[in-house]
This record gives C-alpha cells, structure tokens and sequence, in this order.
C-alpha cells in the first residue's frame, strides 16, 4: 500500500471549491479528492465571496477555514493587483503560522503571503492557473463594456509586476506545459501537474451523431465570441445540426441564433443532460482565442465524447494533440467537419484515446507527483 502517514498540507484556496462547477475550483476539489485518498490530511483555507461553506469540503479535509474576501472598490486603487490584495487575511496567516506543515498557495491571487517575512524558511508551493497577466489582457481585449476593459487592463499591468514574487515560492506547479515553459523561463523549481479532473474512464460511444456540439458559460465573453466565430464563419453555409449548449446565454446571443433553422440553443442544461448532448454528439468543437491555461471542458470532451475538433489554442500546451482534430481557419473547420460526418467513431480509437488519457491525466499518479513536489 502506498499510503502516507500523517502528512499534513495547507492548501490556500482563492475561492471555495465546492461546487465544483468551474475550471479552477474544479482543479482544487479533484486535487483535494486524490490527496485525501493517499491519507494526506489537508487543511483547507478559502475565501469567501457568494459560495457558501460546505460540508462535502468537511468529509474531505482535516479542517476548514474561510475568510471573508474583501472585494470593496478601495482594492482598485492598490499597486498591488484587485485579485490579490481583496484576499488579504490576518486570521488565515495566524492560522498558518499554528503549525509548520507545508503549503500550497491556489493561484497567484493567494500569493500575498510569500511576502510575509514569518514564512520565511517555511515550504510554501505555488499551483499556478495561469499566466495571469496574459489571462487578463486577453479578457481586456474580449470585453465591450469600457468600465470592466479598463479594469483587466489595469489588473493585467499589476498582475505582471506582482509575478515575480513567485521567486520566493519553494516550488510552482504548472497546469499545462505552455505555462511550465513560461514560468521554468523566469523561475526556479518549476514543475508541470496536469488539471485533477473528474472523471475516472473513458465513456465513449461507438458509431455516429448526428449534430456537431459546443458547450460552455454563454455568459462568459471569451465563450459568447467563441459562438459567434462558429455562427458568422462556420456554420453560415453548412447544413450540418449544430447545437449549443451553456450557461446563461445573454440576450443578444438568443437573439442571434433565433432565426438560424439548423442552430439549437439549449440553455442551463444540467449535469445530466450535458453528458448525454456529449456523448449523443457526433463533432464536439472547442475554439478559443486566447491560449491560457488548460480548458477543462476539452477533457470533459473527450473522457465522454466521440470526435474532438479545436484550434491550436484550446489545446494551450495541454499535451492532448494527437487525441484531436485540429483546424485554425473557418475553411479547415467546414471541410473536417463534412469529413468526419462520412467516419464512424470505431472502438479502436476509444481505446486509443483511454491508454493516453489514464497516462497523462490519471489523478492517483499526479497526486503522487504532487506530493514529492509540496509535503
């Protein structure tokens, strides 16, 4: 049994990761799962905007701690970025400071505290998400609305100087091999985790669909432009079904797609319902514009659905090419999409597919990774 006795970790948390319904908080609770599976007793520390306390973070953890984040505007006009000095705590350092047990620091957002001269000589890792400042220009570059523009601008500026505090940190883990590169570039001791994710085998139907699918938050810009690309370059002579799947689609997104005859819009799907538009779907298609981090909705793709088509950035230095179709230009896109309509979806590639995913993302072989890296 590889079972570890009494190793305690801090994991610092930059939001509350239950439920575990979004691409960060969905890396600390699977995160949290596997190391509580190998007997590390985690101390979780979270704070708290608008998700409340949760006692599936109880079952798991050792104890759990939350802290009111403060997100009044005074924040804005700090040198230090919004989305760290709105997670400042005093309670949470007198908290750490109890015991000498490791931690690990969530995201740059938690990182104010390697500045604090009493961690000094104390182990204290860093999961990066991101290249935060590259995050945040291209939201800045995504938005309309001049106020929040503005703003992830500002915070993309502050975010890049405030980066080099991770020099301090005793190690960084990066989500996706294009962040290690980054990072390994300017820093020491860094090293590459893939996402802790939750799914444990591949569920993969054999055989056809009959529509091409796009799934994610409508409410989010990068993924409403996402849309739009697929609807004005795409889909705007292809007969093909295409259905579109999210979370609170605005308005004007509605509006778009009503008079589209081949276009469907199915909006607040649950968990159910998603894995079924998924898996029934012949083309699940992922683009992005902005190659940061790793999207987690590509490894629910492809855990669950048949053929995977996406441009270069949506794979972002995940490792996960040769398990995708990948097409850059609307032309590329229409032509694959009408190739892989004539192609059946056979039992071999499924296998292909669950030898590399349980080599590159197995959560119980990460965590161990993990481990030997923070504890």
């Amino acid at each position: 049994m590889n079972h570890i006795v009494d190793q305690h970790l801090h994991i610092v948390s930059f939001d509350i990761p239950w439920p575990a319904n979004y691409g960060g908080v969905i890396d600390v609770f699977y995160k949290i799962k596997a190391l509580n599976a190998k007997d590390v007793k985690v101390h979780l520390h979270c704070f708290e905007y608008g998700r409340k306390p949760s006692a599936e973070l109880e079952k798991l953890c050792h104890s759990v701690d939350y802290y009111k984040r403060d997100i009044s505007k005074r924040h804005l006009f700090r040198q230090s970025p919004y989305i760290v000095s709105s997670r400042s705590s005093d309670t949470l350092m007198d908290n750490l400071l109890q015991d000498s047990y490791p931690v690990l620091l969530e995201g740059l957002h938690t990182c104010q505290l390697l500045d604090d001269l009493r961690m000094e000589g104390r182990k204290v890792s860093v999961r990066t998400h991101n290249v935060e400042h590259e995050y945040y220009l291209h939201l800045a570059k995504a938005e309309t609305a001049i106020f929040k523009k503005y703003y992830f601008y500002n915070e993309a500026g502050k975010l890049r100087r405030f980066e080099p505090i991770l020099d301090k940190a005793s190690c960084v883990i990066a989500i996706s091999k294009n962040d290690e590169r980054y990072f390994a570039s300017r820093f020491k001791n860094v090293h590459f985790v893939p996402a802790f994710h939750p799914h444990k085998e591949v569920m993969i139907r054999q055989g056809k669909g009959k529509y091409v699918l796009y799934h994610g938050n409508l409410s989010v810009a990068e993924n409403f432009n996402a849309v739009k690309y697929l609807i004005n370059h795409v889909f705007n002579d292809l007969k093909t079904p295409f259905k579109i799947a999210g979370l609170n689609p605005p308005a004007h997104l509605i509006k778009l797609l009503a008079p589209l005859p081949n276009v469907e819009l199915i909006s607040n799907p649950d968990d159910e319902m998603l894995f079924n538009l998924i898996s029934n779907a012949h083309i699940n298609v992922s683009v992005t514009f902005q190659a940061t981090g790793l999207k987690l909705k590509l490894l629910n793709t492809l855990y669950n659905g048949r053929f995977c088509l996406v441009n270069d950035q949506m794979l972002s230095g995940s490792a996960l090419d040769e398990l995708c179709v990948i097409a850059n230009e609307p032309l590329a896109m229409k032509q694959m999409i009408k190739a892989l309509f004539k192609k059946s979806f056979s039992k071999t590639e499924i296998e292909f597919r669950r030898n590399k995913l349980s080599e590159l993302y197995h959560n119980g072989h990460n965590v161990d990774k993990l481990i030997q890296l923070v504890c």
